[in-house]
């Protein structure tokens, strides 16, 4: 579909313009010299309808008047209605997506699409298609939804920024969702800088860029410059009024308070964001925000909490089909039933999740990485180093490409312990050393200067 996303009808083509007068004049019951009189002549009006000549604005005007239509309606055929009935059958299908699962909203959407480009209508085309991106996001899809927010931006070439930014975060969103962090950081901060350096200070705007890059940068493990664009995100909220934006903002807020181990803080955050997504009835992120919940809980040692969660969130998801959600939650789960001993539970339900149509590299390769960092560690507890050596490897593997310090840290730690433990000592001190080298790569090589501050 993207290849059809620039299409237009031939609305305004004189041979289309003369058909539309000439079956409007004759429904009126008009002559040609009536239509024409008094600025135009029966000879002109006949030469328009067999589509040899191109009207003028005036013409248009005058034409228009006549036939009791307006100057659009001439133009391209279509009835002003048409435009607004489209607009709601637009926020209809995002309802839909809302509350709903992906593919069944993903079909509105692409009906919606294909008539906006019979109609020649180009907003309406971008908002369908950004609507077949977010489809793309939640059932899993990273690469159509990299293509339908990349054809939304094409069609919006022309707009101001701010109008591009819901399709930008979007491709952005993709690309982190697979593992390309640096580029996500890269799209997200090139477009603050853009409209930081431009003047054009939409808050709206800006606080989805800030509220989207949290998350790159927390995977980062750039805790400075997340914890920077959640004050910047928390600055600017009081100048948005779509609550489902501020609900986005709370929910990126909470992650950096976690990681400053500020948890009542983050919880009450994330309170604000769930209360706000109920009230909008937004599923999926209501789901996210029980997913946060349960990290939460986990990090302060209240593991049932962090279960029960969990399991919400994941019922959630899974009900929306939202697959790849789903089998990320699923990750969050298995850790948390590991460290409640429950760990044959655990690898049951991480095992499935390593093959290529669940997660892998090109899908979620953070949470993959994370799927064999806990099978690992299952597999060590249980005394099979030999197993619990190759997890960690893949775990390695699949995180080098995404630039997740933290987690990379981690895992070399972790591998440098089980060589120490099993007598290969040199080996063990490289896997320290490439721990400490990841752990020192965000702000410097990994990232470049920060975004400049809008002007507040």
């Amino acid at each position: 579909m993207a290849e059809n996303s620039t299409h237009r009808i031939r609305a305004g083509e004189p041979a289309d313009i003369g058909r539309r007068v000439l079956r409007l004049r004759t429904e009126l019951g008009l002559t040609q010299k009536q239509l024409a009189e008094p600025a135009y002549t029966a000879a002109y009006v006949s030469t328009l309808e067999a589509g040899k000549v191109r009207p003028s604005d005036t013409a248009l005007r005058h034409l228009a008047e006549r036939l009791g239509i307006t100057v659009d309606e001439l133009r391209t055929g279509r009835s002003p209605q048409l435009a607004a009935e489209l607009r709601m059958r637009l926020t209809d299908a995002r309802r839909a997506l809302a509350t709903g699962a992906a593919e069944d909203a993903a079909a509105l959407f692409a009906a919606l699409y294909e008539e906006a480009v019979e109609l020649g209508l180009g907003p309406e085309q971008a908002t369908a298609l950004l609507g077949l991106g977010d489809c793309a996001l939640d059932a899993g899809d990273l690469t159509e939804a990299r293509d339908r927010f990349a054809a939304a931006e094409q069609l919006l070439a022309d707009e101001p920024l701010p109008r591009r930014v819901p399709a930008l975060r979007g491709r952005a969103t993709a690309h982190l969702l697979a593992g390309e962090l640096r580029y996500a950081c890269y799209l997200l901060e090139t477009a603050v800088d853009e409209l930081n350096a431009s003047g054009l200070h939409d808050p709206d705007a800006l606080l989805l860029l800030y509220t989207a890059s949290i998350a790159p940068y927390m995977d980062m493990g750039a805790h400075a410059r997340a914890s920077h664009a959640a004050e910047l995100a928390l600055a600017l909220a009081p100048q948005v009024a779509d609550p489902a934006l501020v609900a986005s903002m709370h929910r990126g807020v909470a992650r950096t308070l976690i990681a400053e181990g500020r948890i009542p803080e983050a919880d009450a955050s994330l309170a604000r964001a769930q209360q706000l997504y109920q009230q909008l009835h937004i599923r999926t992120e209501l789901a996210h925000c029980h997913w946060m919940r349960g990290y939460v809980r986990a990090q302060d040692g209240d593991l049932e909490g962090a279960e029960s969660e969990l399991r919400t969130a994941r019922d959630m998801l899974a009900s929306k089909r939202a697959a790849l959600f789903t089998v990320q939650v699923e990750v969050e789960l298995a850790d948390v039933l590991r460290r409640r001993g429950k760990a044959a539970e655990a690898e049951a339900l991480l095992s499935p999740l390593l093959a290529p149509s669940a997660l892998g590299a090109e899908r979620g390769a953070v949470h993959a990485g994370g799927a064999h960092r806990l099978l690992g560690l299952i597999a060590e507890e249980r005394g099979d180093t030999e197993s619990a050596e190759e997890h960690y490897c893949a775990a390695l593997s699949l995180l080098e490409r995404t630039g997740a310090a933290g987690d990379l840290a981690d895992l070399c730690r972790l591998l440098g312990d089980l060589l120490r433990r099993t007598g290969r000592t040199d080996a063990a001190l490289d896997a320290y050393r490439t721990g400490l080298g990841h752990r020192a790569a965000p702000g410097t090589t990994t990232l470049g200067p920060a975004p400049t501050a809008p002007p507040v």
